[in-house]
């Protein structure tokens, strides 16, 4: 890694990372490509660009996103992509000490992930903080290193550093980090611009200081969601950067990567040129246009740039995330209203850096603000009893990391409600080891009791059990039920047969099933339909429940919003982890259950002291904004409070005599 790094330095051309395969996919198509995609593209990918820098085909939300909807192993995707791209450096995103998750793991954690991934195929490991609080990459990036692999430390940019109104992320700041990074080894450097906030001008000034300042290869990432985003590269290539970020042409620009096949041409013939071949580019152009038509439905609305991005500061890689999750929860009407509550959340939270995790943070405070009716401006006087998302309640309680000028005091009061006082060191230090023995029994016991697994194959398995318990349980389930889906074209996978349509699954080499639909029933009074397919040839019919019936024939009781013993669903999501029982006794504010919806887990706490009547749920319901989830027999001084509430203080001499008898006698007044 140290000699490679010297080489880049060395080396005249522009080099390129392309990105298709990770960041691009997620920013445009909620990465939702599926292993089939990319695999199909690996070994042109492989002889087109091996004079390209490196291949960004893993890490940020792929791992989540495969295991949780698309029911595939992130791990399969990278031992197929390794096999058939060995020409080629193959990259990831790391989150730091949160590795491809939205918390901080324990230490023996991140150690593990990476010598596992590092020997699976990943070459080159980004890594970052989503507060470029540089403690919490140090562990990553020694561990990185120890695996013989090449560290890339990296800067998140934001806001606007040519602006005289900047006095946060400056210049200065941005140096300050870079020689941090420099200091712990890091064998390159990234400028990782999430939202495509680094104007032109700016890329060129910043670019030309780091080239002065350290002694190792500067990589920037942009998005092009404005606009500007080949324009950046060309002056960052004036200034001297090193790499860049690009995505093939038919998958980049607006919430993407700007476009390699451009860039590409732009610098052709200038001493900058990337030696590139621009025909191998409009192959794979080719291939990517084609493929990105199935996965059209989760596109978010940007049909041009975007300059509203420099206001609203939504990364590229969460637009279509944000797009999707508040689509999903029934508000994508709202969505212009929840763009302007995620500036307004980010404020409340200190104006920090719009990355994952801290980018969901933002999101997940926007999201409870529109369900709440919350503004900033009337926060702090409704939100009193209200339960924050886990992910802000994290956040202020210093699990992700310190923010660069600490935790605005409010706002840190408000979600915490007194009851912790935020850490000040590195989270990963106060956890305790994950026992591997104990995770890999329990597999073994739940979900391989029938198979001998290979041991490197257990360890992938068990990695991803400590990442997301309950992702990897319920895509064990998915694969005990239904088997390898992967084995599905996409467009089926998504979107089911139509009535006649055909399609051959590849079981094994040269052994394919055609199963073609028939017909389907009406849903019977349970909401069962039976569908009829042929299967090789042979009628096969299989009944199952038909959920959109289920929904309509819904029965869930609503919370009377009058009633204070009545709670009601503050979003719709899913029920997990209920920590009550019916006759339990609850203070306020104790936490009851968690709703989960997309990717946000909202805590359900109790907004009286009081015993459980009744428990109207169970783990894995789905539940819709306002269903009943518990009754409370409340206790009486809560009730009588609740009932008969105190009266303001009033200068009675100032009301009329119609005034005063409504004060005295209000049971009277009609």
């Amino acid at each position: 890694p140290d000699a490679f790094a010297k080489k880049i330095l060395r080396t005249k051309r522009l080099m390129i990372t392309d990105t298709t395969m990770r960041d691009a996919q997620q920013s445009l198509i909620a990465t939702r490509m599926r292993t089939k995609e990319v695999a199909g593209a690996a070994r042109a990918v492989n002889y087109y660009l091996k004079d390209s820098f490196s291949i960004e085909a893993w890490g940020g939300a792929t791992y989540d996103t495969m295991y949780r909807f698309l029911k595939e192993s992130p791990w399969k995707r990278l031992q197929i992509l390794r096999e058939r791209m060995p020409n080629v450096m193959i990259q990831m995103l790391l989150r730091g000490s949160s590795l491809v998750g939205y918390n901080t793991y324990p230490d023996n954690v991140i150690r593990e992930f990476i010598k596992v991934s590092s020997d699976h195929g990943v070459d080159i490991y980004r890594i970052f903080d989503s507060m470029n609080w540089i403690e919490n990459m140090k562990l990553p990036v020694e561990e990185v290193i120890r695996n013989g692999k090449l560290a890339e430390g990296t800067i998140c940019y934001t806001g606007d550093m040519c602006s005289p109104k900047e006095t946060k992320y400056t210049l200065d700041y941005y140096l300050r980090k870079a020689h941090e990074l420099e200091s712990i080894g890091c064998h390159t450097i990234a400028i990782k611009d999430m939202a495509g906030l680094l104007k032109p001008y700016a890329a060129k000034k910043l670019v030309e200081a780091l080239k002065q300042e350290v002694k190792v290869p500067i990589h920037l990432h942009t998005h092009d969601t404005t606009g500007n985003g080949v324009a950046t590269y060309l002056m960052a290539a004036e200034a001297g950067v090193d790499i860049v970020d690009c995505a093939i042409g038919s998958m980049s620009s607006l919430t993407s990567n700007p476009s390699m096949n451009a860039l590409v041409e732009a610098l052709r013939g200038t001493d900058r040129d990337t030696l590139i071949d621009p025909e191998g580019l409009l192959v794979l152009n080719e291939y990517y246009e084609h493929e990105r038509k199935v996965f059209k439905v989760y596109e978010s609305d940007i049909d041009s740039p975007n300059p509203e991005i420099y206001k609203y500061e939504i990364p590229g890689g969460q637009y279509s995330n944000f797009a999707s999750q508040v689509g999903d929860m029934g508000a994508k009407g709202s969505f212009k209203k929840i763009k302007k509550l995620y500036k307004e959340a980010d404020e409340l939270l200190g104006n920090i850096i719009k990355v994952t995790p801290c980018s969901k943070v933002v999101g997940d405070l926007a999201i409870f603000m529109q369900k709440n009716h919350l503004t900033k401006e009337n926060i702090f006087e409704k939100a009193q009893n209200l339960a924050f998302p886990d992910s802000v309640i994290d956040y202020f309680k210093g699990l992700l990391g310190q923010p660069e000028d600490g935790f605005p005091e409010e706002m840190k009061n408000l979600v915490l409600k007194g009851e912790f006082e935020p850490i000040t060191v590195r989270p990963g230090s106060l956890l305790e080891d994950v026992d591997f023995e104990a995770i890999a029994k329990y597999l073994r016991e739940n979900y391989y009791m029938d198979t001998m697994e290979d041991p490197k194959v257990m360890d992938q398995k068990v990695l991803s059990y400590a990442l997301y318990p309950r992702v990897y349980e319920d895509y064990c389930e998915h694969f005990q039920a239904y088997n390898d889906v992967s084995k599905l074209e996409s467009h089926v996978y998504f979107h089911g047969l139509r009535p006649g349509e055909e399609t051959l699954i590849r079981i094994l080499e040269g052994v394919d099933t055609s199963i073609k639909f028939i017909s389907r029933t009406e849903p019977d009074e349970e909401g069962f339909v039976t569908l009829q397919f042929e299967v090789n040839g042979f009628l096969r019919e299989v009944k199952i429940l038909d959920k959109n019936f289920e929904v309509k024939a819904d029965n869930l009781l609503k919370a009377d919003p009058k009633n204070p013993g009545h709670l009601g669903a503050t979003l719709p999501g899913t029920i997990h982890d209920i920590r009550i029982r019916e006759g339990d006794h609850v203070k306020k504010n104790s936490p009851l259950m968690v709703i989960e919806a997309m990717k946000m887990e909202t805590t359900v706490i109790s907004r009286v002291n009081g015993t459980v009547e009744q428990i109207y749920v169970k783990e894995g319901d789905e539940v819709s904004e306002d269903t009943l989830l518990v009754t409370f027999s409340v206790d009486p001084a809560d009730r009588e409070e609740t009932e008969h509430p105190q009266l303001p203080e009033m200068d009675l001499s100032t009301l009329s005599d119609d005034e005063l008898k409504v004060v005295a006698h209000p049971e009277r007044t009609e």
